[in-house]
């Protein structure tokens, strides 16, 4: 019986590629002072190219802008908070984000997070969703002081929570940080498809949100009945 579901952030219920193009896009043209001599396209598609999905942190991003492009009167470290103050307004969640977590809770399903990042940024973007009050926890590896893989900060979560792994189901879109990560400490896993990757084994996949909650249902019927 599945009686929790922890999930990934970006990628999973922040869609993050949209959120980025979206912020990167205004911030051009709230600093278009300093950026105007840059075609937009080609400074919104270097900071894509440089972010690497999140993977790059903004200082190693702006450093590189301000050296490729020559900015001049204003620098990274601008840059930088800005970014950090201003991208929790451009953040777009997936389609059917708030039915989904409804139909979980309206089920008894506890719920957490567990997101790699910095810990008052996410929280942000957290907030800026609208999803905080549906979590009973919120794990962010800035101030866990363990990031996923780990297979420690699944087990935080879940003792936080009060269940077993074999009782919950952990729901992401990376093949090694989300799905192997939470197999590896027991807790099946359910895999938001994402076009990067090809093949993910995972014990359910799904290409929407409204997905998550109706395959949850279906298993905890299923047991309930053996």
């Amino acid at each position: 019986m599945i009686k929790a579901v922890l999930f990934d952030l970006d990628g999973t219920l922040l869609d993050r590629d949209r959120s980025v193009e979206d912020f990167i896009g205004d911030q051009y043209e709230r600093l278009n002072k300093w950026f105007g001599h840059i075609p937009k396209n080609l400074y919104m598609t270097r900071f894509i190219e440089l972010d690497s999905r999140g993977y790059v942190w903004k200082d190693k991003v702006y450093q590189q802008l301000v050296d490729e492009f020559q900015i001049t009167g204003i620098d990274w470290l601008y840059l930088l908070e800005d970014y950090k103050s201003e991208f929790k307004n451009h953040c777009i969640p997936f389609p059917n984000l708030h039915h989904m977590l409804g139909e979980l809770k309206s089920n008894n399903l506890v719920l957490g997070i567990i997101t790699n990042g910095y810990g008052q940024f996410q929280m942000d973007n957290i907030k800026a969703l609208g999803i905080e009050a549906y979590f009973e926890t919120i794990l962010v590896s800035e101030w866990e002081g363990i990031r996923k893989p780990d297979p420690q900060i699944f087990m935080r979560a879940l003792n936080q929570l009060n269940v077993t792994p074999d009782q919950s189901v952990f729901v992401g879109d990376h093949p090694e940080n989300d799905v192997k990560a939470a197999q590896n400490v027991g807790m099946k896993c359910m895999w938001k498809r994402d076009s990067q990757w090809d093949q993910v084994e995972a014990d359910f996949i799904v290409n929407d949100l409204r997905d998550i909650a109706s395959t949850i249902i279906h298993i905890n019927r299923e047991a309930a009945l053996r």
